[in-house]
Formats: structure tokens, sequence, C-alpha cells
């Protein structure tokens, strides 16, 4: 049954009669068609509309917002968990994942009987293979690039892996959440990776090294250039940098070159994602960020040439 001539009816169902008119188009809407709006009521159409149009929520510096800014980090804690539980599985202090996860600058052939021996002076994998329970494991010099990354995720000791693990669960949710879920997982990545060419670089051939610790100082030094930015307490983060710089310099066994590496790489790609004018800012953010990589990947081809 139809309205009475000359009575308004919903545009939607023109057998009802109302009396309520859209904010946004004015066109007249039936109890079931209202939708609540800032003032009155819109229509189906105009809410669907401005759903559309409506901008997405930036984080402060470019990117989509996070809507959980604590994901990242915990993906990032459950892999290094999953890889230190491999370790443990396979052998723990004597497992040989870790000499193939770890950073090596040069091979190294180890006796396989007595895992904690090697042979340093036997550079070659065919030296290696004359002797009786010799195992040979590549370094990066060698090809095995993969572990200027495996061994950002990789550790041993629980007391190492807890600490990184503590700092991340603590650090990356505020960064995340400044930066947004993109750019906090480049600013991780790329500060590991600079603490690894880092280390590649300036730690002795010999040595194994491996833990997260060059990402974790990298979000450290994330965190200053972000509170000097927003004129935040700079003070207190000095001071916890400080105490960190100690412990690293004062106990033996810390890679220097990891935490050195690490916490540069976060500051130089954490003031390019700040830092960037608003009106080109993605695409120097990316421009620059890029840079920073191929800089690091030609490093560490100079450092191989340097080894060969």
């Amino acid at each position: 049954m139809s309205a009475p001539a000359g009575v308004p009816t919903c545009y939607r169902h023109p057998d009802r009669e109302t009396y309520v008119r859209c904010q946004r188009c004015e066109k007249s809407i039936c109890p079931d068609c209202m939708r609540d709006a800032a003032v009155g009521f819109q229509c189906p159409d105009c809410i669907k509309e401005g759903a559309k149009s409506t901008r997405q929520a930036q984080a402060a510096y470019g990117g989509r917002r996070s809507s959980d800014p604590r994901l990242t980090s915990m993906v990032l804690v459950a892999l290094n968990g999953l890889v230190w539980v491999a370790i443990l599985a396979t052998g723990w202090k004597s497992s040989t994942l870790t000499d193939r996860l770890a950073l090596l600058p040069t091979g190294t052939c180890r006796s396989e009987g007595d895992p904690g021996s090697f042979y340093p002076r036997l550079d070659a994998e065919g030296l290696c293979g004359q002797i009786p329970d010799g195992q040979w494991f590549p370094g990066v010099s060698d090809g095995a690039y993969w572990q200027l990354v495996t061994s950002m995720f990789s550790h041993v000791e629980i007391w190492h892996i807890g600490f990184n693990m503590l700092v991340l669960y603590f650090l990356g949710p505020q960064l995340e959440a400044v930066l947004g879920r993109a750019r906090f997982l480049a600013l991780y990545l790329v500060s590991g990776l600079a603490g690894s060419v880092c280390v590649y670089w300036f730690s002795n051939e010999d040595t194994s090294t491996l833990g997260a610790s060059g990402a974790i100082f990298g979000l450290m030094g994330a965190l200053l250039v972000v509170a000097f930015k927003v004129r935040g307490n700079v003070q207190s983060i000095v001071s916890w940098l400080a105490i960190n710089a100690v412990v690293t310099v004062v106990f033996p066994g810390v890679s220097w070159q990891g935490h050195l590496g690490g916490f540069l790489g976060g500051v130089l790609v954490t003031v390019i994602l700040v830092y960037a004018p608003k009106d080109r800012r993605v695409l120097l953010q990316v421009a620059g960020i890029t840079l920073v990589v191929v800089a690091l990947a030609a490093a560490t081809v100079a450092r191989t040439v340097a080894l060969a």
C-alpha cells in the first residue's frame, strides 16, 4: 500500500511515510534507513560514500597506523624463540646449527667429535676433508651471506635471548605505534644488518657472532632520535644507552661491533624516516633506506674482496 499523494516517503522504501531527511543529501529516510551521524541521521548511501572518502589513520611519519602495535614485535620474539628451541633440540652448545646460522667472517674447520675445537689454520674445505673428523663450515667470505641475517635470530645462552627479547617486548610496540608496521620492520631488519656488516668488518676472522643485539641497539638509537624530534626526555635514554655501552665494553664475549653497528644503523634509518619532508615523505623514505641497504651490501662485498 503506497503513501498518500504529497506525503514524503523513504527513497528506498516508497511505501513508507517519513518526515526525516538525510543531513548530507536531504533524501527522505525511514527509521530502517537512518544511520547515526555526528549531527542527526544520514542515509546508507551517504554513509558508504563517507567511508570511501575517509582517509585511513596514519602514523606520525607516514604509513598506516598499526591496529595492534604489539604484533610485529611478538612475531619477531616468536621467530627468535623458534630458532633457539631448534638449537636446543640439536645439541644446544654443541649444535652444529649455530655454526651454520651464526656469522662467521671466514669458513672454519671443526672437529666433529669435539664441536668445541676447531682448526683455524685450515682455511679451505679441501684441507678440512683431510682431517679424520673434520667438518667444514663456510663463512660469509665463502658465500654464506645468509649468515648476515640468520645470525640476528640466533642465540645460545638463555640470558642472551632473554635480555634481547625483553627489550624488544618493551621498545618494539612503542616504536611501531609511532612509525607504523612496515617502517618499524624495516628499522629492525636494517639495524640488524648494519650490526652484522660491522661485525664482518671489525671482528676477528675466526670469531663466531650471533644474537639480535644489533637490531635491539638499533631500536635504542631509534628511540633516541624520536625523543629528540618530539623534544622528549632525551636524558633518561642517554643514561640507559651509557649503561649498555659500559656493559658492552666491560663484559667479555660481548660484540661491541654488532652493538655499535646496529645503533648507528638504527639512528640513520630513523633520521631518514622522521625528518623526511612531508610533501615527498614516502619517496624519500624508500630511497633513503634503499641507499642504506645498498651501502651495506657494497661494504659486505668490499670486505669479502679484502679477505680473499
